[in-house]
């Protein structure tokens, strides 16, 4: 019989000596970002007129909004088409998603020239430009999923609030507007939940637009007109995968025990959406005649390679296995190959791939960018341990509570 779980925060110790480190990697990061914004895009990375792009939108950005996807794969899933048993997973997934997304639009934020019109979208509409509506919707969506991480917000200081000093008279009010905003959301919230999936579908395949617009400066490897169909389906096909990943993962680090049996219900998904991924993407390479370029040994087949057979060919033969769908160890390696394939596949895109007519010099990224996206990834993981450690985000054990106690439990805190 499967043990009752509740959302619950996490009893950790923050500052860990792993903790430390990745806090180092953080504050490496900061002061490079803070050169970019004093001393401009020049004094840190190797971007120039030919190469306006490079790690931080082919990384931070691209690979960003892709391997956030388990927030709109398993809403849909938890709440659209009603599968209860995975709504234990639905949290971790959303705080993943917002801080992923959160990071997306410091990446942009970082990595236009002038900063400091990021407005500008909001104002000027230019509704014939993939970025601009990638731009809104990422903007769009990020709002959104704030809204939805909302209720857990409120769940956790209604009947707590204690403001100090003389601000403690405005206690009840807080609390009585805090189970007023509570309740509203709790009416309203299947409407944010369908615009997110709406949404992150709409902007996952225009970033495949936006390669599309490329033409001739991408290599026909990836060059090719149903792109933003491929982005979509690999975005959709690693949701799964991050979500399994990042729950083995926060289980191992927070002494905690893995639901296995949700993540080998969650694990039966992936091998059918990798399944079309492929059959999408080998069927455009034959109408195509893109196979022969896989012909001349150079950086760009052998990169094409490494991505189709080591992120997509291997993991779906993974996960078409019950025996690695049933155990934790096969769950998280196959997990990490198909995010390793889709991250691949956004930097072949974005950076690989994409080549300017008249190239002067190689782009190579440079220690700062690399620094500022370590970076980046840093702050996710310590704001992620922090959400956890005073949020009831990840489900525990109810010690002592059964499924059936389950519904008498919920009957007598009404």
């Amino acid at each position: 019989m499967r043990q009752y779980t509740e959302p619950a925060p996490v009893k950790i110790k923050y500052f860990t000596p792993g903790v430390i480190v990745v806090c180092l990697v953080a504050l490496n990061g900061f002061f490079f970002l803070m050169g970019r914004f004093i001393f401009g895009l020049g004094a840190v990375t190797n971007l120039n007129n030919q190469y306006p792009w490079g790690l931080w939108i082919g990384i931070d950005v691209a690979a960003g909004v892709a391997l956030a996807a388990g927030g709109f794969t398993t809403a849909a899933l938890g709440h659209i088409f009603h599968k209860d048993k995975y709504e234990e997973i639905t949290r971790p997934a959303l705080l993943t998603a917002m801080l992923g997304y959160t990071f997306v639009a410091f990446g942009v934020f970082t990595d236009i020239g002038r900063w400091y019109y990021i407005w500008h979208p909001l104002i000027f509409w230019n509704h014939t430009s993939p970025l601009f509506e990638v731009g809104i919707c990422v903007m769009t969506y990020l709002t959104v999923l704030y809204i939805e991480f909302l209720p857990i917000v409120t769940k956790k200081f209604i009947g707590h609030v204690n403001l100090p000093g003389v601000l403690s008279k405005l206690n009840r009010t807080v609390d009585k507007l805090l189970r007023a905003l509570d309740r509203g959301l709790d009416k309203t919230m299947f409407i944010f939940i369908i615009a997110g999936v709406v949404l992150s579908c709409l902007h996952q395949s225009s970033l495949g637009t936006l390669m599309v617009i490329a033409g001739s400066k991408m290599h026909p490897l990836w060059e090719t007109p149903v792109l933003p169909l491929l982005f979509l389906l690999s975005a959709i096909a690693v949701g799964f995968p991050m979500v399994i990943m990042e729950s083995i993962t926060a289980s191992h680090s927070f002494g905690l025990k893995p639901e296995k049996e949700t993540l080998s219900g969650l694990a039966n998904f992936i091998g059918p959406l990798l399944g079309i991924y492929l059959a999408f993407k080998i069927g455009d390479m034959a109408i195509r005649n893109t196979f022969r370029y896989l012909t001349e040994f150079n950086l760009q087949s052998v990169m094409f390679t490494i991505e189709i057979v080591v992120g997509f060919i291997v993991p779906f033969r993974m996960f078409m296995s019950k025996a690695i769908r049933e155990s934790i160890t096969g769950m998280y390696i196959a997990s990490l190959l198909v995010i390793f394939g889709v991250f691949l596949n956004r930097f072949n895109n974005f950076i690989v791939a994409y080549k300017p007519p008249y190239i002067l010099k190689q782009y190579f990224p440079s220690f700062g960018e690399v620094s500022v996206t370590l970076g980046f990834i840093a702050m996710e993981i310590l704001l992620y341990r922090l959400f956890v450690k005073y949020f009831p985000i990840i489900s525990q054990p109810k010690t002592g509570v059964t499924p059936s106690a389950k519904f008498e439990i919920k009957g007598a805190t009404k």
